[in-house]
């Protein structure tokens, strides 16, 4: 795979299936590094060997996950890439990893995976150090199941959910959200019509009119 390929020339395919043809090794190495992709050996045993432009770590993915059977359907594993290079906005890793928290909180397995291009190879400590840190941010609900690891191009972590960590925090969600309808529902206010009717005034009673007609022939007798 990429520079550990010696023999050259050989019979490339890109990484849309397209027959390249027979090239330079080198030449081959540098449409792989372009694309951001590896240059992976298929076939050794012909002459010239058929190597082809891919992403080997989702390349090798699928080959495990093939060796494995049939999938698990109550736990998926998800993927979450950290752009295409090693140069991504610290803003961009937040929504990353709140994706990754997502995920992790409904039960799924997350991946994440840091590609680097060209010369970021020389420096794949920014890519651990990264990684490092998302697993510490991620620490409250997960535990590393494979640490970070360095497959072609790219640098991989594996991270499981912690169960008894994450059904503490969904009691503790629904606790608070209880709490907060609770709160809202008595500061509603009370019923208009009720509060009305109390306060209405009782009207005067007029004294009955046979009462003073009575008075008035007393007077005159």
């Amino acid at each position: 795979m990429n520079h550990e390929i010696r023999l050259s020339p050989i019979n490339l395919v890109d990484q849309d299936g397209k027959s390249i043809g027979v090239i330079e090794t080198h030449e081959a190495m540098r449409m792989a590094e372009e694309a951001g992709l590896d240059l992976v050996e298929i076939q050794a045993n012909v002459r010239p060997p058929l190597c082809k432009i891919m992403d080997y770590g989702k390349y090798k993915y699928e080959l495990s996950k093939k060796s494995k059977g049939q999938k698990n359907k109550a736990q998926e594993l998800k993927e979450i890439r950290l752009g295409r290079s090693a140069k991504i906005d610290p803003h961009d890793v937040g929504i990353r990893v709140n994706q990754a928290r997502k995920f992790l909180m409904q039960g799924h397995k997350v991946q994440i995976v840091q590609r680097f291009r060209g010369r970021e190879m020389q420096h794949k400590d920014i890519g651990l150090d990264r990684l490092t840190d998302i697993a510490k941010d991620l620490a409250d609900i997960s535990k590393v199941e494979a640490p970070p690891r360095q497959a072609g191009r790219q640098m991989s972590m594996l991270l499981t959910p912690d169960k008894q960590r994450i059904e503490t925090i969904k009691r503790r969600l629904e606790q608070e959200k209880a709490k907060e309808q609770k709160l809202a529902a008595a500061e509603e206010p009370a019923d208009e019509s009720v509060v009305t009717a109390v306060e209405a005034p009782t009207q005067p009673v007029e004294p009955e009119t046979p009462v003073v007609e009575e008075e008035a022939k007393v007077e005159q007798g």
